[in-house]
């Protein structure tokens, strides 16, 4: 599956700054055919085929949201190796969830940032991209604190008798 790559701004492009309105309804050539975009998925099986789609482009090209999902999976693991509980292993899921979740939503919002800036700077497109890193940031330190108070007790334990 190939992916849209990032706009480039056109030649003829000036300082001056351009409404999202404009980006939307302006007609790109070096562009994919997006019509089908605006348009509702048929069936609940093509809502998930999209849904899924956005969460494979966020692990093909977003090096962080890897790195999340290594750690899930280690996490999950160690927690299925301890025998950790149902309820500590439903707080270990949801947790690295969560962080996964704030992951996709930074891509989002990154996205239409950048597709509204284009290769401009603006400070409140600075601000969006950061403050949505900053989500990411804490969801993933509460994760490790989260784990490391349900998964580090066990772990103790069990290299204390080994």
């Amino acid at each position: 599956m190939t992916y849209p790559q990032p706009l480039n701004p056109s030649a003829e492009a000036t300082s001056s700054p351009t409404s999202l309105f404009s980006l939307l309804t302006t007609a790109k050539p070096h562009q994919p055919n997006r019509d089908l975009a605006w348009q509702v998925a048929a069936n609940l099986f093509l809502s998930f085929k999209y849904a899924w789609a956005g969460v494979r482009y966020a692990f093909v090209t977003q090096r962080n949201f890897r790195i999340h999902v290594a750690i899930a999976t280690i996490a999950i693991s160690l927690g299925l190796f301890l025998g950790i509980s149902t309820i500590e292993m439903a707080v270990i899921g949801l947790t690295c969830a969560l962080v996964m979740v704030l992951e996709l939503l930074n891509t989002a919002i990154e996205s239409v940032v950048d597709l509204t800036v284009q290769k401009t700077y603006h400070e409140l497109a600075k601000i969006a991209k950061d403050c949505a890193a900053g989500a990411v940031l804490i969801s993933a330190i509460a994760a490790i604190f989260v784990a490391g108070l349900i998964l580090l007790p066990p772990l103790a334990a069990r290299l204390l008798l080994i």
